[in-house]
């Protein structure tokens, strides 16, 4: 005998579990895997029904049913409670990100709610309407992406809605990447610095930075211990990093690990920074300055402010500031008139970084060689500098063929 099935008051036949009410609206009802009830409503049969296809996507793919309430806010929550293995200072700028910039907005949204398209929206408001800079959308990013993440892991969602979402603003803004300095800029940096004057100070710390490729955290925590001036090497196994701890004590200094298996090596010392080193401490010989900072019991750090302290990112960009500024005055009173006198552009500590990277791939430095010296973790990273740097080379040297090839055939047209 054939089961009568239930019908709504239009005489459609409806499907196990769908129910109309007496109100005349429709719903949905069903147990998940852990024996939970749930349901779900509509005005119209069709409405509902578009919502059962959601409901059996989320069941076939072990989507949890019972996310409508939650919002990116309580996944961050559960994510502060969970996450592990990071660094103090890189997790408290994490959570200062997410508080900053996602917390009160973004961060109401519902999970149910949300779409890849939502997601880059954001992004763009904080580029267009915030002025963020590239650098710390990725920030923003990185936090959000994994917070996200592990609402996947937790089978609130079946994909991670931020998944590349960066990616077409990061390509809009190729522009603003870190250029290194030419080699005329170079030649004039340090000549100005290597001059008796109120700037010579300074010479050492960015002659070894223009000269190692170290990253400044790396600089700043060298230790007198760390360098072998008879084998002319350097060891770098820890760096120094400054940090807004983001509560009432303020800023203050830790020592970390490097990030990567690759950050600790040892890189050769070149007769330039040698004498760097040896310039230095003459230096503070003379003046009597000794290190007095001790940072997580790590202390006799090379390089030291009046005081003993340790030099920090800030100081050395706002040093930098001024030297340009003052470098650049002494050009144009030098050559006035001169519209092809080099001047320095503005540029900050890691820019040194990328020129030393620039000038060894100009010098034809083995690929596995400048990754190592550099402790990049990963070989694309040095890739992408060779590739950029060298396609800078080729335009300057077909360039300078033109030039050849114009004066060649003047010369060929006078004679004549």
């Amino acid at each position: 005998m054939a089961i009568e099935r239930r019908k709504d008051n239009k005489n459609r036949v409806l499907k196990e579990g769908e129910y109309q009410r007496s109100s005349g609206t429709y719903e949905f009802k069903w147990r998940d895997k852990r024996g939970g009830r749930h349901s779900i409503s509509a005005k119209t049969l069709e409405k509902l029904r578009e919502k059962e296809l959601d409901v059996l996507r989320d069941v076939i793919d072990g989507v949890r049913p019972d996310k409508k309430n939650i919002t990116i806010n309580d996944l961050f929550d559960h994510w502060v409670q969970l996450k592990r293995g990071l660094k103090q200072n890189t997790f408290s700028n994490y959570c200062y990100m997410y508080k900053q910039f996602v917390q009160d907005t973004f961060g109401k949204n519902r999970i149910v709610d949300l779409k890849r398209s939502d997601v880059r929206a954001f992004y763009n408001t904080l580029a267009d309407g915030q002025n963020l800079k590239i650098a710390t959308l990725d920030n923003i990013h990185t936090v959000l992406h994994q917070v996200l993440e592990l609402a996947v892991e937790d089978d609130y969602l079946r994909y991670n809605p931020s998944d590349n979402a960066l990616r077409k603003l990061k390509r809009a803004h190729d522009g603003e990447k870190r250029r290194a300095l030419t080699v005329p800029q170079q030649d004039l940096f340090e000549a100005y610095l290597a001059k008796q004057g109120p700037y010579h100070r300074w010479y050492p710390i960015f002659v070894v930075m223009l000269w190692t490729g170290m990253r400044v955290g790396e600089i700043t925590g060298l230790r007198w211990c760390d360098i072998n001036l008879d084998e002319g090497t350097i060891s770098i196994n820890h760096t120094l990093v400054y940090y807004d701890q983001r509560n009432e004590n303020g800023c203050t200094f830790a020592i970390n690990t490097p990030k990567t298996k690759a950050g600790e090596r040892t890189i050769p010392m070149l007769p330039k920074v040698r004498k760097a080193f040896l310039m230095e401490k003459a230096y503070q010989d003379e003046v009597g300055i000794k290190s007095t900072a001790v940072v997580d019991g790590y202390r006799d750090f090379i390089f030291v402010n009046r005081f003993g302290k340790t030099q920090n990112q800030s100081t050395l960009n706002r040093a930098l500031k001024r030297i340009i500024r003052d470098c650049n005055y002494e050009v144009m009173d030098n050559y006035p008139d001169d519209e092809k006198a080099v001047t320095l552009p503005n540029f900050t500590n890691h820019s040194l970084r990328h020129t030393f990277t620039t000038r060894m791939c100009e010098a034809g430095v083995n690929v596995k060689a400048m990754q190592d010296i550099l402790g990049h973790a990963d070989a694309e990273t040095t890739m992408n500098i060779y590739a950029e740097a060298t396609k800078d080379l080729k335009t300057t040297e077909l360039i300078s063929f033109e030039e050849y090839f114009n004066k060649r055939k003047m010369l060929e047209t006078q004679t004549m």
